[in-house]
C-alpha cells in the first residue's frame, strides 16, 4: 500500500502546479498488503486517458518486480527500484535503472512503512515534476494531526531528497 500513499501524496500536492491530474490507484485481489500500484499523471494538457502503456518512470517498491514492470518504462525513461530484493538487471538498453537502497534507511528512521516516501523524495529530486515544498505541505495537511508521524513521514522524505543526489551521480 505504500505506492499507493506515495502516489496520491505526489497528485495531492500536485494540484497546485498542473491543471490536470489523474491518480489511478489498482489493487491485486488478495489480501491487505498484498499487490498494488498506481498511475500519476501530471500535465497541464488535458490527459486522454489514465491508462498508459508505458510511463516516463517507474518506481518499484518490491526489487523482485523488475521483470514485470520493465517493459511499462518509455525509451529514455527511468526505473526507480528498492534494491532490496533487485537480483535482476534490464534486458533493455533504452531505459534507466537506478537502485535505491531506501529500506536501509527507512529502517534507520523508524521502520520500513517510510521507505515509500524515501523512494517518494529520490523520484521529486532526480525527475522534478513538482516543487518538494509542494510534498511536504501535502504530508502536512494528511498528518499534521499526529507530530510524531508528520515528524517522521517528513524525515524520510528529505533523507529520499538527499539521497537522489548521491544515487545520481
Amino acid at each position: 500500500m505504500g505506492i499507493l500513499v506515495a502516489g496520491r501524496l505526489l497528485a495531492s500536492a500536485a494540484l497546485q502546479q498542473h491543471k490536470h491530474i489523474s491518480w489511478m490507484p489498482t489493487y491485486g485481489e488478495a489480501r491487505r498488503g498484498g499487490p498494488s500500484e498506481c498511475t500519476v499523471i501530471l500535465s497541464d494538457q488535458e490527459i486522454a486517458s489514465p491508462i498508459l502503456d508505458q510511463a516516463q518512470t517507474v518506481m518499484l517498491l518490491d526489487g523482485s518486480q523488475i521483470k514485470a514492470f520493465e517493459a511499462r518504462v518509455r525509451p529514455d525513461g527511468l526505473m526507480i527500484v528498492e534494491s532490496a530484493g533487485l537480483k535482476d538487471n534490464l534486458q533493455r538498453e533504452d531505459c534507466t535503472l537506478l537502485p535505491v537502497s531506501g529500506l536501509k534507511m527507512a529502517m534507520s528512521i523508524g521502520g520500513m512503512l517510510v521507505n515509500n516516501l524515501i523512494l517518494l523524495g529520490v523520484y521529486t529530486e532526480l525527475v522534478k515534476p513538482i516543487l518538494p515544498e509542494l510534498i511536504e505541505e501535502e504530508l502536512d495537511r494528511t498528518y499534521g494531526d499526529r507530530e510524531a508521524v508528520l515528524n517522521r513521514n517528513k524525515q524520510a522524505f528529505r533523507k529520499g531528497l538527499e539521497l537522489a543526489k548521491t544515487v545520481a551521480g
